[in-house]
């Protein structure tokens, strides 16, 4: 669903088979379900294998021999890591299986539209469903403890590591450093207030038409700002609460259907809300989305005082330090004499990627110490970002090239070390098949397995 309401969150798939259909894929000679490995005491069905392929299916990834192949190779793996956390007593961890749990079903609910609707596609009650996945992602848990467990004992690299690295490893295979940026802004905000105050006018004169008899839907297509939801009238879809923004989702379940909320404000803009229906946490609602629109005076205004600041700038009236200190509006970067950073690493230098759009239009042709001409961008607030007038300044520029010792040595460092982490992930699996007791169903001694050691595994 394209809805600007609802949060952001990422929902972990791989290794839990979250099939579409119960059925399994029939095989040649109407061979529905068997043991296709054996892993230790751990045994794969063809079954298990075929949820796997039909949840790979439902993410766009190709399932067909050479994918079922991948698979098995998969959970054969995950098989010996698995056997080696429960023998190592690794305790698994809780919150994480529930938290993903609860992730998964609140998906599979809004997918297909609550409790009922899942245990039809399913075949299955609820419950037995949660036991079922829970199982699964405790397994799943225990396998990526595991290998993190294996990753966790290389030790710490030394200078002399990891120069000895760079010195044995191909030029061809070191990491390419892209063009960086460390760039320093003065952001000038529109009138947030007046704009506010407009467009709670505006809804609220949409929500007194609803009540005076206007449809809810038509008003929505009209002038909802929800290109996701407008077109049909508004209306979500019934969905878990946990998906929305707080601020939404506790306003919709407070409602009784048919009411028409007040103003709900969240980070995407303003709303007025109609439940339509409530199932436990779950609902279907309408809502029309206004956004604050600002005025090209709001612009003028804005561009105003950047330009005379550009031009005191560059009569060395004031630094650019300085300026951002005592004029800019950012509170993330005003302190800090206005150098930007990226808010999820905390780095102050930039990859082009790393950069807005309008934030890169504006810097691409400048040189170091060069100032932009005031422009239009978004800051990083809510899910699209706030408007924001501003100048940017080119503090240093880090051209692309390849990583050297002297100039690379933390990303140089991170790759030598996972390097040895894959190193030491894939000498415990060779060494684990070989020890283990396992056998591969001769239905797939046509793969193309990635390690050797699975043929010899195949019964003949």
């Amino acid at each position: 669903m394209n809805i600007l309401c609802i949060k952001r969150f990422a929902i972990a798939v791989a290794g839990l088979a979250i099939a579409v259909s119960a059925s399994a894929q029939k095989y040649s000679g109407g061979l529905i379900d068997k043991t296709v490995a054996v892993v230790g005491n751990e045994m794969i069905m063809l079954s298990d294998l075929e949820e796997e392929v039909q949840m790979m299916r439902a993410y766009g990834t190709m399932s067909d021999k050479s994918g079922r192949c991948e698979i098995l190779e998969t959970m054969m793996s995950s098989k010996l890591f698995l056997m080696q956390a429960r023998l190592d007593s690794i305790a698994v961890n809780n919150d994480m299986v529930e938290t993903q749990l609860r992730e998964r079903i609140d998906m599979l609910k809004t997918n297909f539209g609550g409790d009922e609707e899942v245990e039809k596609q399913f075949g299955k009650p609820i419950y037995k469903l949660r036991q079922e996945w829970k199982e699964a992602l405790t397994d799943q848990t225990l396998t990526q403890q595991m290998q993190q467990e294996i990753a966790s004992k290389i030790p710490d690299l030394t200078p002399y590591d990891v120069k000895k690295y760079v010195e044995e490893t191909d030029p061809a295979d070191l990491p390419m450093v892209p063009v960086k940026y460390q760039l320093s802004q003065i952001c000038i905000y529109p009138d947030r207030e007046a704009a506010n105050l407009a467009v709670k006018e505006r809804l609220l004169a949409i929500r007194e038409r609803i009540i005076n008899g206007e449809k809810f839907s038509t008003l929505a297509r009209l002038y909802s700002q929800d290109p996701g939801s407008s077109r049909k009238g508004g209306e979500l879809g019934m969905a878990s609460k946990s998906i929305f923004w707080p601020a939404f989702s506790d306003a919709a379940m407070a409602l009784k259907p048919g009411i028409v909320s007040q103003i709900v404000e969240t980070p995407d803009g303003f709303h007025i809300i109609e439940v339509l229906e409530k199932k436990g946490d779950m609902f279907n609602a309408r809502h029309i989305l206004l956004k604050p629109e600002y005025t090209s005076e709001d612009r003028e205004k804005g561009f105003h005082v950047l330009d005379s600041l550009k031009t005191e700038l560059a009569n060395g009236a004031v630094t650019f330090g300085l300026a951002a200190r005592f004029y800019s509006e950012d509170p993330a970067s005003r302190t800090n004499g206005g150098q930007m950073a990226d808010p999820a690493s905390g780095s102050t230098y930039f990859e082009i990627d790393q950069l807005k759009p309008q934030d890169y239009n504006a810097i691409k042709d400048l040189k170091e110490g060069d100032v932009s001409e005031p422009f239009q961008s978004l800051d990083n607030e809510g899910r699209d970002g706030n408007l924001v007038y501003k100048i940017v300044k080119v503090d240093k520029i880090l051209p692309a090239h390849p990583a050297s010792f002297s100039n690379d040595y933390t990303l140089l460092q991170d790759q030598a070390r996972n390097k040895l982490q894959m190193d030491a992930i894939n000498n415990f699996i060779d060494s684990k098949i070989k020890s283990t007791y396992i056998i591969i169903d001769p239905l797939f001694e046509d793969c193309d397995f990635e390690r050797e050691g699975w043929y010899e595994k195949i019964r003949k």
